[in-house]
């Protein structure tokens, strides 16, 4: 992710165009054209990634009592196909959308967080778990049918997952209290993203699973490694506060 000024950002209708890259809608699929320089290695990222949502769904969820962060899982199921040039990289799967927008820092307002996203027969399911620095913890599980449907369920118990290799502390939800990490994605000092396998609704799914922590990201020896992740262009504000993005209001954008 790169961060620009606002001279680099297109906002219109369907259109969201960040330096040379760009998001696009048009009824019924999002399309992500990219044309970036990867960090801190570089090396070109070129080609588009498409996303078809088999239902959208309409309404936010509010993430704490005063209405400052509010979460939306746009597309709980879509299918998404990839298809870059550089690197060489083309595959089909299954795949979400989601949006965090608040009127303030996501460390203003949580210490950290636990979300994950498990592509069911029948759905989806996303647990949620935030620890609200006023308010107290916030627990959300929600299940959506083919049709669209949303539904929340009692939560299962708490699973410990093994801390990442920067310590960071990880925990997911089982209806066994088990949960097994399949596979890293990214593992920072504050952020990390994996696959994790644990039992719900009686079955043993595969999960896309992300611990965030905001008292992490809050350090000054974290701040000064950003820039070497996420480069600055043109006098790029703080970044958009997106799920993967540096957790700030936005004054810029990224891509």
């Amino acid at each position: 992710m790169t961060e620009r000024g606002r001279s680099r950002v297109t906002r219109e209708p369907g259109l969201l165009a960040i330096g040379s890259s760009a998001l696009s809608w048009d009824g019924a699929a999002l399309t992500i054209d990219l044309d970036e320089v990867a960090a801190p290695i570089p090396r070109r990222i070129r080609g588009a990634v498409r996303l078809e949502p088999e239902f959208l769904h309409p309404a936010p969820f509010a993430l704490d009592a005063r209405g400052r962060h509010a979460w939306r899982p746009i597309a709980p199921r879509a299918q998404v196909s990839v298809d870059l040039a550089a690197p060489n990289l083309k595959w089909r799967g299954h795949g979400y959308f989601d949006a965090n927008a608040g009127s303030e820092s996501l460390s203003e307002g949580f210490s950290r967080w636990t979300w994950s996203r498990a592509s069911l027969p029948d759905g989806a399911a996303i647990l949620y778990d935030a620890e609200r620095r006023a308010g107290g913890p916030i627990s959300l599980a929600l299940r959506f049918d083919r049709s669209g449907r949303c539904e929340s369920f009692a939560p299962p118990p708490r699973a410990d997952l093994p801390r990442t290799g920067w310590r960071l502390a990880r925990q997911t939800r089982s209806d066994d209290a088990r949960a097994f990490v399949e596979r890293g994605f990214e593992d920072t000092p504050f952020y990390s993203r994996s696959l994790v396998s644990a039992r719900l609704f009686g079955a043993r799914v595969v999960s896309v699973h992300e611990s965030l922590s905001l008292d992490r990201f809050d350090l000054a020896l974290v701040r000064l490694m950003l820039p070497f992740r996420m480069p600055r262009r043109q006098g790029a504000g703080v970044t958009a506060a997106g799920r993967a993005a540096a957790p700030r209001p936005s004054r810029g954008a990224s891509s």
